[in-house]
């Protein structure tokens, strides 16, 4: 495997797959992944992807809409027509490459309906649809001669150099320096800042951290989606997700006394945006002493339920709940960020050479508050963008055997971090800065972690696994609590 890269591209969600199939396919790619390929926040996601795709009663205009409501009209507005408008030309793009999206008795492709949403302009595979475009686009990807995968790959610093970028990555925990002219950071989610989250295992902002150590804008990280309808089983870290598609399909919210609530809350009902739908739920807990919610579907059909939501339905049976005849217990937790690495409408930083695409990154599309299915949409859009511009700027007259390396030193005294760090990080976080915010936590919480990252900075320890996503998540909770106070 080679040293040196005309780009690096770092994670292997829907953002860094579709940057890599983009790209000219003279250029040397390496992708890395921290951990196995699959595993990251685009194949968890159930619901679908948004798009105004040869529509009969839709229109991009109602789609801006929609966003802008969802995001309390705080969207960045170029951001948002590339988003809606270049929807139809990724969807014909992913099922060229054998996305097989459901289709009605018609033969039709089906469209389902989400929170926000004016129109059912939600295209879905089951309620899987995030692993069925990661797979296929990971296909893709591995018929590409010109890209490397790079499993089991930590990235533990990069350095701006005179040619571009120099990565120090740890594979199979042996380090090693990587070269390229171009780097994109497509690193995804924060939830593991966080007690609880949605979000996979590996999502703790390294990228972000990274960016920020560069010097890269990072903008609006205190803008956090709290998902409204986790499985609530009070103890797993990582929560199931019980998809927007299943109100989108009719189901009701209830509280402890079995009592639909949300027309106290908004003329929307279970429809209503995310953040709402989550800001009643605790503020209904609040009144009843209680965080006992359910979502109640069994009004509907059962096979229509097993048949629209197989995965959801299979997990909650292994949990001993039935959605064709029980409800469904749930609660809020940590989903999604809105801010991240702040970048242009081609997805560039404020850093020459460094991009940022998905998750991560903050284009501004989302506003406050993102509409349920943008973020696939905004994934391949913002990975093309980049992809596009690296394409047009890209000087490669410099032969990639002469860029520059970067000499990262690895210490022979630098003792492991002290146990636990990661933990308290995430208990102030959920403390002080859930749905409705405690400010004075949140100052408090800001002072611990600040000396937290004091520490992680200042002192000789392991560059490793447990180091790295410590300082990652010490970074991402200051930068957090920074703009909050």
């Amino acid at each position: 495997m080679s040293k040196n890269y005309d780009v690096i591209i770092a994670g292997t969600g829907a953002g860094g797959l579709y940057s890599a199939i983009n790209l000219p396919k003279n250029l040397r790619v390496l992708l890395i992944t921290k951990r196995e390929l699959i595993l990251c926040n685009s194949a968890l996601a159930q619901g679908g992807i948004a798009a105004v795709y040869k529509p009969e009663d839709d229109s991009t205009r109602l789609h801006t809409n929609d966003t802008l409501i969802a995001g309390g009209f705080k969207n960045n507005p170029d951001s948002l027509k590339i988003l809606v408008t270049e929807a139809e030309k990724e969807i014909e793009k992913i099922i060229s490459l054998g996305v097989d999206f459901d289709k009605d008795e018609n033969g039709n492709l089906h469209r389902t309906l989400e929170g926000g949403h004016s129109r059912r302009r939600i295209f879905h595979h089951k309620d899987s649809t995030g692993f069925e475009i990661t797979t296929k686009l990971q296909a893709a990807v591995k018929t590409m001669d010109n890209v490397d995968i790079l499993e089991n790959a930590l990235l533990c610093r990069v350095k701006k150099t005179s040619t571009g970028f120099s990565a120090d990555i740890s594979v199979n925990e042996v380090h090693q320096t990587f070269n390229s002219r171009c780097f994109i950071m497509a690193t995804g989610g924060i939830g593991r800042v966080y007690d609880f989250t949605t979000n996979s295992a590996i999502a703790t902002g390294d990228g972000i951290a990274l960016a920020h150590e560069m010097g890269a804008n990072i903008k609006n990280l205190s803008l956090i989606q709290f998902h409204p309808t986790a499985f609530n089983n009070k103890h797993t870290r990582e929560c199931f997700l019980i998809s927007e598609a299943v109100r989108g399909e009719g189901a009701y919210l209830r509280n402890k006394d079995k009592e639909r609530f949300m027309h106290n809350y908004d003329e929307r009902l279970e429809l209503a945006p995310r953040d709402v739908v989550s800001h009643a739920i605790v503020t209904e807990g609040r009144r009843l002493d209680s965080d006992e919610f359910y979502l109640d579907i069994t009004h509907k059909d059962p096979e229509f339920l097993k048949n629209r939501f197989p995965m959801i339905y299979k997990y909650l049976l292994s949990q001993g709940i039935d959605m064709t005849k029980d409800m469904i217990p749930i609660y809020p937790c940590q989903h999604y960020l809105m801010g991240g690495i702040n970048v242009n409408t081609s997805s560039m930083t404020s850093v020459d050479g460094l991009y940022a695409v998905g998750e991560c990154s903050h284009t501004g599309v989302h506003g406050n508050n993102r509409l349920a299915s943008n973020s696939l949409l905004e994934a391949l859009v913002f990975g093309r963008q980049a992809a596009e511009d690296i394409a047009e700027k890209l000087d490669t007259s410099l032969p990639l055997e002469q860029l520059e390396e970067y000499e990262f030193e690895i210490s022979e005294n630098a003792v492991p971090i002290p146990q636990g760090i990661r933990t308290e990080i995430r208990h102030i976080m959920q403390k002080s800065y859930f749905v409705i915010p405690n400010m004075q936590g949140a100052v408090a919480g800001f002072e611990r972690i600040a000396e937290i990252k004091r520490m992680l900075d200042e002192n000789d320890y392991i560059i490793d696994h447990n180091y790295v996503e410590a300082k990652s998540l010490a970074t991402v909770a200051y930068l957090i609590l920074k703009e909050v106070i």
